[in-house]
Protein backbone atom coordinates (compact mmCIF):
# COMPACT_ATOMS: atom_id res chain seq x y z
CA UNK A 1 0.00 0.00 0.00
CA UNK A 2 1.68 3.13 -1.17
CA UNK A 3 0.56 6.38 -0.14
CA UNK A 4 0.41 9.96 -2.44
CA UNK A 5 3.45 11.17 -0.43
CA UNK A 6 5.82 7.97 -1.18
CA UNK A 7 4.59 8.72 -5.33
CA UNK A 8 5.41 12.17 -4.91
CA UNK A 9 8.97 11.71 -3.43
CA UNK A 10 11.01 8.38 -4.36
CA UNK A 11 13.56 6.61 -2.15
CA UNK A 12 16.79 9.14 -2.31
CA UNK A 13 18.63 6.40 0.00
CA UNK A 14 21.07 5.98 -2.87
CA UNK A 15 21.61 9.74 -3.81
CA UNK A 16 25.33 10.86 -3.71
CA UNK A 17 26.71 14.32 -3.95
CA UNK A 18 29.81 13.77 -6.61
CA UNK A 19 32.16 16.42 -4.32
CA UNK A 20 34.74 16.11 -7.10
CA UNK A 21 32.85 17.70 -9.56
CA UNK A 22 31.90 20.36 -7.24
CA UNK A 23 35.14 20.89 -5.46
CA UNK A 24 36.33 21.25 -9.57
CA UNK A 25 33.36 23.40 -10.54
CA UNK A 26 33.82 25.74 -7.90
CA UNK A 27 37.79 26.06 -8.42
CA UNK A 28 37.11 27.23 -11.98
CA UNK A 29 34.15 29.32 -11.49
CA UNK A 30 36.51 31.17 -8.51
CA UNK A 31 39.54 31.23 -10.95
CA UNK A 32 37.63 33.05 -13.75
CA UNK A 33 35.93 35.60 -11.09
CA UNK A 34 39.41 36.42 -9.72
CA UNK A 35 40.86 37.00 -13.16
CA UNK A 36 38.19 39.22 -14.17
CA UNK A 37 38.42 41.21 -11.51
CA UNK A 38 41.95 41.76 -11.96
CA UNK A 39 41.54 42.81 -16.02
CA UNK A 40 38.33 44.89 -14.84
CA UNK A 41 40.63 46.75 -12.19
CA UNK A 42 43.62 47.12 -14.59
CA UNK A 43 41.42 47.91 -17.77
CA UNK A 44 39.97 50.99 -15.60
CA UNK A 45 43.59 52.14 -14.77
CA UNK A 46 44.89 52.09 -18.58
CA UNK A 47 42.45 53.72 -19.65
CA UNK A 48 42.88 56.25 -16.86
CA UNK A 49 46.52 56.53 -18.20
CA UNK A 50 45.60 56.46 -21.63
CA UNK A 51 42.92 59.98 -20.98
CA UNK A 52 45.12 61.81 -19.48
CA UNK A 53 48.34 61.30 -21.88
CA UNK A 54 45.71 62.38 -24.90
CA UNK A 55 45.10 65.43 -23.03
CA UNK A 56 48.13 66.60 -22.75
CA UNK A 57 49.37 69.53 -25.11
CA UNK A 58 51.46 68.33 -28.14
CA UNK A 59 54.14 70.81 -28.13
CA UNK A 60 54.73 69.79 -23.93
CA UNK A 61 54.16 73.05 -22.96
CA UNK A 62 51.59 73.21 -20.00
CA UNK A 63 48.65 75.40 -20.47
CA UNK A 64 48.16 78.12 -17.23
CA UNK A 65 44.38 77.48 -15.50
CA UNK A 66 42.87 80.45 -14.57
CA UNK A 67 41.27 81.01 -11.41
CA UNK A 68 37.68 82.33 -11.11
CA UNK A 69 36.92 84.05 -8.31
CA UNK A 70 33.74 82.99 -6.03
CA UNK A 71 30.93 84.33 -6.70
CA UNK A 72 29.17 86.53 -4.52
CA UNK A 73 24.79 86.74 -3.78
Amino acid sequence: MTTERESMFPDQSDFEYDYETLRTTGVIIGVILFVSGILIALSKKITKCSKSSSNSNPAGTQIPKTEVPPQTV
